[in-house]
């Protein structure tokens, strides 16, 4: 695949856990270990990050970018990419309208099955303590290798998180306002994967029809959620910055409280939800209570009180909430008040 993309020195992007693990061991057997590596990425990866990386790349004189890792090497591999286009431009001014053709090529490797960021056209940077999305369909890979052996040694609680976030992304794209009834298919396929697949991965890591599914169904989210998030999101994303909390373990505390916020007020809105799910019963609280008990049967145990986060942070949570985009496409519209009294909910 180099070869036919005329690839001679990729920089592989990644962070510092991955480069003991025996996935990366094998990418550097595959590259013959020559190729230049930049592992200072965080687990939110920051402007600071991407600046790194874009030193790294032209110190080793490389052509293109291989990342290689969960959601934030994959996210901070595409920003690189913007950053070498225009080094005079910093990321917090990053405008859609420019012209961003002629990126260095993208090869995106997940070692984890939660982000869908390997087919995504985004990339989520942590810039001034708060999270911004840059956005361009330039920042579509070039090649996406989906390898379920290279996310067996992933521990139960990551694989738990991970999966968290992609079950997160799969129910609010579908519940999005946005119109776009594929990906709304794609969503609800998804979910149908999870369902099944995402237990037995937790269980069991070396399951690999089990952790393939979840790879593709990640992927499925990643896809979906280009039409956009909700409610959920805009409440994680200032946990991970403010608090340290893993994003998808940010979704699984906040999915069902949204869900029972937005259900209140759209009756119904989950039935197809819980028809995907495999449900008997879809109504929306036997949607929202499976959620509940599936994101809980998995090891997400409920309660922002046990993960640290304290009731006099929910005023500067809120504000963050509140100025996160996610929220504007949210099934029911949501105000300052709303966001807090779901973090109260929440905790």
């Amino acid at each position: 695949m180099l070869r036919d993309l005329k690839i001679r020195r990729p920089l592989i992007v990644t962070d510092a856990g991955v480069l003991t693990t025996e996935a990366f061991a094998r990418l550097q057997y595959i590259s013959g270990g020559k190729c230049p590596v930049y592992s200072e990425v965080h687990p939110n990866p920051t402007a600071e990050d991407v600046e790194g990386g874009a030193r790294a790349f032209r110190r080793g004189r490389c052509d293109a970018v291989i990342a290689f890792g969960g959601g934030s090497p994959l996210d901070a591999g595409k920003a690189i990419r913007l950053r070498l286009k225009r080094p005079k431009l910093s990321l917090a001014k990053f405008d859609f309208s420019l012209d961003w053709s002629g990126l260095v090529p993208f090869i995106a490797i997940p070692t984890t099955a939660g982000t869908g960021s390997e087919v995504g056209r985004s990339s989520v940077i942590t810039m001034g303590g708060r999270k911004r999305v840059l956005f361009h369909p330039a920042l579509l890979a070039a090649i996406v290798i989906l390898d379920p052996e290279l996310t067996v040694a992933l521990p139960a609680r990551l694989t738990a998180a991970t999966g968290a976030d992609a079950l997160t992304h799969c129910i609010e794209s579908y519940t999005s306002t946005v119109y776009h009834p594929l990906c709304d298919g794609i969503a609800l396929e998804g979910l149908h994967l999870m369902a099944e697949a995402l237990p037995r991965a937790v269980k069991n890591g070396n399951d690999l029809e089990a952790r393939g599914k979840m790879q593709i169904a990640a992927m499925m989210g990643g896809i979906a959620f280009q039409k956009d998030l909700g409610v959920a999101h805009s409440l994680s994303h200032p946990l991970s910055t403010m608090c340290g909390l893993h994003h998808g373990t940010a979704n699984a505390l906040t999915l069902p409280v949204s869900m029972d916020f937005n259900a209140t007020r759209r009756p119904g809105l989950y039935r197809r939800v819980g028809i995907a799910l495999g449900l008997g019963d879809p109504s929306d609280s036997a949607t929202i209570a499976f959620v509940r008990s599936f994101l809980e049967g998995i090891g997400l145990r409920p309660g922002l009180r046990h993960y640290g986060v304290k009731p006099e942070q929910f005023a500067a949570l809120s504000e963050q909430a509140l100025a996160d985009s996610c929220h504007q496409t949210n099934p029911v519209p949501v105000t300052k008040k709303d966001l807090r009294r779901l973090y109260e909910a929440a905790y």
